[in-house]
């Protein structure tokens, strides 16, 4: 969707709002002994306090309130009856509805002891998210996002999922534009004043293919190499995106 209005803003920071609380109060119970079920019941109660509900659940039914994926799985993670163990590299995925208006993110949190590798993954996700918001600006090609993203990930050694990416967000929880971790050289979109896109990151460890796993949902990287997530929906602007998911 575009922010047409002042209400189309107020909305969906609100939504924002809601996400990045969300994400914040996950983040601070996540550690080693907890059920992810429990991680996501938590997420739904303050959802709730906020006025706002699981876009997952209400469009796709998703069978759960949050997507909570572990080391080798990228997105889509079903929460249940699965311990977080010591060492867990762990994705939170939060979308939320709230009055008709959609936000979305994603972070990664590494529980104790953490491993080299991965912490050096949360800090290139993080810095090509960085990346990519920077040249998030009206009158750029969308292909510029994940050129920089792209760019991150090659100078740090790690690799992109390419089947997987970033995509327009707002009145549903997927819209065009398609928002690619690397340059697609045949896209030739721009982004323009007022888009609403959620630019998301999506790294392993190796180069690997994504794998729909048996149950439906959780998407993996095929040659069980970490993965790792971070997200965040913003407005475009003719300067510095408004980040919408910004704690």
């Amino acid at each position: 969707m575009s922010i047409d209005s002042d209400a189309d803003l107020r909305g969906m920071q609100r939504a924002g709002h809601a996400v990045a609380i969300t994400l914040a109060e996950m983040c601070q119970a996540a550690r080693a002994g907890i059920i992810t079920a429990d991680l996501d019941a938590l997420a739904a109660r303050t959802l709730a306090r906020l006025g706002a509900q699981s876009a997952p659940k209400l469009v796709y039914q998703f069978p759960g309130h949050t997507c909570i994926s572990v080391n080798e799985e990228i997105v889509h993670g079903i929460p249940g009856a699965r311990v977080l163990q010591p060492g867990d590299v762990v994705k939170l995925d939060v979308t939320a509805e709230c009055d008709g208006y959609i936000a979305d993110a994603a972070t990664t949190v590494l529980l104790a002891p953490v491993d080299p590798v991965a912490a050096r993954m949360k800090q290139c996700a993080l810095a090509a998210l960085a990346a990519g918001l920077e040249v998030a600006r009206a009158g750029r090609f969308v292909s510029d996002i994940g050129r920089a993203v792209s760019a991150c990930a090659d100078a740090a050694g790690f690799a992109v999922v390419r089947e997987l990416c970033g995509h327009g967000v707002g009145r549903k929880i997927h819209e065009q534009p398609e928002v690619p971790n690397y340059p697609d050289r045949f896209s030739r979109k721009r982004l323009t004043e007022g888009l609403v896109i959620a630019v998301e990151p999506m790294l392993s460890a190796t180069r690997s293919r994504a794998l729909e796993t048996g149950d439906g949902w959780t998407i993996r990287t095929k040659n069980r190499s970490l993965a790792v997530h971070e997200e965040h929906t913003i407005v475009v602007t003719g300067g510095a995106p408004l980040v919408l998911t910004a704690a």
